[in-house]
């Protein structure tokens, strides 16, 4: 049977380790810990998704800029003694200007798709999504331009040497202002879609546990 403690005395307290002591208290991987995992999980998921987003939408690109060199107008001349010649009368200086609207209209039309697209996953809305879709159209900009730039390459000296030989022009983008086109139109779907969305977490889904 233990005796009694004398009036007045109580038991000393625990000793407290130094910060970053091995002995601290709480241990490492409490409470706190614990509630801040998932929120470090749910970061990586949403830069994973970025990054994936940014790959597909530059694959994108490689699509568009297909379909830029197929539908821009270029125009046709033949080689001649004293120089070329055009097919079907004088070229006008608006057919450049058309490869220019044709591009605008194909990275509008990718960038609306894109937009609703990445709008629909809803486990990774937020500012990085728009982040990722801003970048992305920029880098499918980019490679639609430089392929059908590849495409659509313009006669060498030695085709314009070939007398009787038929020639067509370069395809180019005369304006780089409209590689902003891709993103703006992206990031408007988004952005109205969000506006129309009365739920302050943008209607995002949590992962199931």
């Amino acid at each position: 049977m233990s005796e009694p403690s004398p009036p007045g005395w109580s038991a000393p307290a625990p000793p407290v380790a130094p910060p970053g002591s091995a002995f601290a208290w709480p241990p490492p991987g409490g409470p706190a810990a614990r509630a801040a995992a998932p929120w470090a999980a749910d970061l990586r998921r949403d830069l994973r998704s970025a990054a994936v987003t940014v790959l597909l939408l530059a694959l994108g690109g490689l699509v568009a800029g297909l379909v830029w060199w197929q539908l821009a107008p270029r125009a046709d001349f033949t080689v001649t003694a004293d120089g070329i010649e055009p097919v079907g009368g004088p070229v006008s200086n608006e057919l450049f200007m058309a490869d220019d609207g044709v591009f605008t209209l194909v990275l509008a039309g990718l960038g609306l798709l894109a937009g609703l697209a990445v709008w629909s996953r809803r486990r990774r809305r937020g500012v990085g999504a728009v982040a990722a879709l801003t970048i992305g159209m920029l880098a499918a900009g980019v490679v639609a331009w430089q392929l059908g730039r590849a495409l659509g390459q313009g006669p060498s000296r030695a085709d314009l040497a070939d007398v009787g030989a038929r020639v067509t022009t370069a395809l180019d983008l005369g304006a780089l202002s409209a590689l902003a086109v891709g993103p703006f139109a992206a990031v408007l779907v988004y952005v109205v879609a969000a506006t129309l969305t009365t739920d302050d977490q943008l209607r995002r889904r949590q992962p199931a546990g």
